[in-house]
């Protein structure tokens, strides 16, 4: 949530992210009204309890008449600071609500816009030239297949669609890829976590992920339990209720994880192989650091994708991420969108956000700097979502017979091998 000091000396900079992310600017004045009368209801209560005090040291005092009139003005302020108790309450109550469905702040250099309206930051790499090396391009699921490392048949009888196993190569492939993600982010500085895959409410609501995103995330009624879609959640909520010693930041996490998106709305979009599916593995970064640190952090994960991108041999692009696009927790988010020859475009592999402030106020989340306490500043970055990446290497790295280079960075990590194979059928 943001700060309600900042919105109430700035609400035109609110009503002004709300409209650049395409949502409701009328919250804005909503939310004002409901702190008003918040703290209106406040003052009242306060004023009625200080003068029901003072009556009932008068009170012992008196006799006659004049103890039963105070003791009738003594009945009535009891009802009165009851009923302003009551409406400090709601206006509280509604207050919080309203804070809770208000998106982040959108930084000023955000590109206005949606999904397309994004602007390209960066290019990487070279893409090839299939054509000029005389065959053309396989996909990543005929790829997969053909080296008997992925099976999406088996998986649809299993569970479903949209699901998958990696299989021989396949899986060795996904271990080697986290293991060599897990050690570029160690050798960086970030602490390995593995995290847990189910919260609750509070750690999902916290990180901002039952607003909008609410219809994209499993829930399990019988536990109230939530399937998290990744572990920057369970990252996130991995301090909170906390007050952290300012000397400690900043705090770098890099969590594994199995996620879990219903993706819902994507129907009859990527249908095909594994790029977009209910349940994958993924390696995260996340940061927790002083509020006036975040965009020099920001621009760290950011080196740290491409790091990762350019040592898997990939071409790529930087996007910046227009405002409708972003997510709620979110005031500024850049993408790295990898090559994808089959489909002629490129793609998103791992994106970073910029949360400012607004996951730790929800998450009750603080920094101790002197005698000062305050909100600290969240922030995550993908390093590895293992298909999209399983996808990006097989389609990029395949050569003619159907096998595939491996990119050096991954070798050490799968005993060597320099090519994966087709294998017999």
């Amino acid at each position: 949530m943001i700060d309600l000091r900042l919105l109430r000396e700035d609400p035109d900079r609110a009503r002004a992210s709300q409209r650049a992310r395409g949502e409701d600017v009328a919250l804005v004045d909503s939310l004002l009204s409901a702190d008003e009368r918040r703290r209106s209801s406040g003052v009242r209560f306060d004023e009625l309890r200080a003068e029901q005090k003072a009556l009932g040291k008068l009170i012992p005092k008196a006799a006659g008449d004049e103890k039963a009139e105070l003791l009738k003005r003594a009945s009535q302020l009891a009802a009165d600071v009851k009923a302003a108790d009551a409406e400090r309450d709601a206006a509280d109550a509604e207050t919080q609500e309203l804070l809770l469905r208000l998106g982040n702040l959108v930084h000023p250099d955000v590109p206005v816009g949606g999904e397309e309206d994004f602007v390209t930051l960066e290019t990487h790499g070279t893409i090839r030239d299939f054509a000029a090396e005389g065959f053309a391009p396989k996909d990543h699921l005929e790829l997969g297949q053909l080296l008997g490392a992925i099976d999406v048949e088996r998986a649809a009888k299993v569970s479903g669609s949209r699901f998958y196993f990696l299989t021989g190569v396949g899986a060795l492939l996904e271990l080697a890829l986290v293991n060599a993600a897990m050690a570029q982010a160690t050798a960086a500085g970030f602490t390995p976590m593995l995290t847990p895959a189910l919260v609750r409410p509070q750690s999902m609501a916290g990180t901002g992920f039952l607003g909008q995103a609410a219809q994209d995330v499993y829930h399990l009624d019988k536990d109230d339990l939530y399937l998290v879609g990744t572990s920057e959640v369970p990252l996130a909520a991995y301090h909170m209720d906390e007050i952290i010693d300012g000397e400690r930041l900043p705090l770098r996490y890099a969590g594994f994880s199995p996620c879990f998106r219903r993706e819902a709305g994507s129907h009859g979009k990527d249908t095909r192989g594994i790029f977009r599916v209910h349940q994958f593995d993924k390696v995260e970064m996340f940061s927790y650091v002083a509020p006036e640190e975040s965009q020099a952090e920001h621009q760290r994960l950011l080196e740290w994708e491409k790091q990762w991108l350019t040592s898997l041999e990939l071409p790529f692009r930087v996007i910046d991420v227009a405002s409708g696009d972003l997510g709620s927790s979110a005031a500024r988010k850049f993408d790295c969108e990898a090559w994808i020859p089959t489909q002629g475009k490129y793609r998103e592999l791992t994106s970073t956000s910029d949360c400012t402030e607004y996951q730790s106020r929800r998450l009750q989340i603080r920094v101790r700097d002197g005698k000062q306490v305050k909100p600290l500043a969240t922030l995550n970055g993908t390093l590895c979502a293992v298909p999209r990446t399983i996808v990006a290497i097989l389609e990029n790295h395949q050569q003619a017979d159907g096998s595939v280079r491996v990119p050096e960075v991954l070798r050490p990590y799968l005993g060597g091998r320099e090519v994966l194979e087709p294998v017999a059928k």
